[in-house]
């Protein structure tokens, strides 16, 4: 996955990091070249001084090839501009917007782009939007804490309980099923089937469960690999 970050702030650097050490192709972009010493020293990715709605900039920075921008400077009209240069005009499928001013939240949403608060949520939700397509947050509640996402239910989840996915966690709960256009409230003991959607409630508790279950995945096809090479 090829990634272009504009801001390397907290969340851009700690973003960047991340997603360098799981071997995504970073380029982060910020017009302070200081702001880069929050990368480290371990950071292999790519850095690009300048304005990240600046055409050049962002091709310096490979935009054309990306999967991914995000945008997550200090700045909602920065964020929203850089956004949809990339893509409007470059067609990056993945596009996401920090935006500090909820009440243009829902407007940026209607334009296609997708939108993250300044709340501490905001990295791990960012991660979650790159790394795990089936995933999407449709709402939130209090100051972000408590997230209802909905999951395309993903192969290796065919055939669990809804017990066996919320385990042990309290903060990890399976709140509806849509199931061949019907959509009901499950039990724990109620069996998840292929082309299920879920919806899921997930709190501060519940967000290692979640991303144990959602790694499964990743695991299950590397050692695919692994066999058929």
């Amino acid at each position: 996955m090829r990634v272009v970050i504009i801001g390397c702030g907290r969340v851009g650097a700690g973003l960047a990091a991340g997603l360098a050490a799981a071997g995504a192709v970073v380029a982060v972009i910020d017009k302070d070249p200081k702001a880069f010493e929050r990368l480290g020293e371990e950071f292999k990715g790519q850095t690009v001084e300048g304005i990240g709605f600046d055409r050049d900039v962002l091709e310096r920075a490979g935009v054309a090839r990306a999967d991914a921008v995000v945008a997550v400077t200090s700045g909602d009209n920065s964020n929203v501009v850089t956004a949809r240069v990339a893509r409007d005009v470059y067609r990056v499928p993945r596009v996401i917007a920090r935006i500090h001013d909820p009440r243009r939240a829902a407007l940026y949403e209607e334009l296609g782009i997708v939108t993250v608060s300044s709340t501490d949520w905001a990295l791990r939700k960012i991660r979650d939007y790159l790394e795990h397509r089936t995933l999407k947050e449709e709402s939130t509640f209090g100051r972000g804490e408590v997230s209802l996402l909905r999951l395309e239910l993903p192969q290796h989840l065919v055939d669990r309980s809804v017990a066996d996915v919320e385990g042990q966690d309290e903060g990890l709960r399976v709140v509806s099923v849509t199931r061949r256009g019907g959509a009901f409230v499950p039990g724990p003991a109620t069996v998840l089937a292929e082309g299920d959607v879920v919806r899921l409630a997930v709190g501060p508790d519940g967000r290692d469960r979640l991303d144990t279950l959602l790694a499964e995945e990743a695991s299950r096809e590397e050692a695919g690999r692994e066999v058929t090479g």
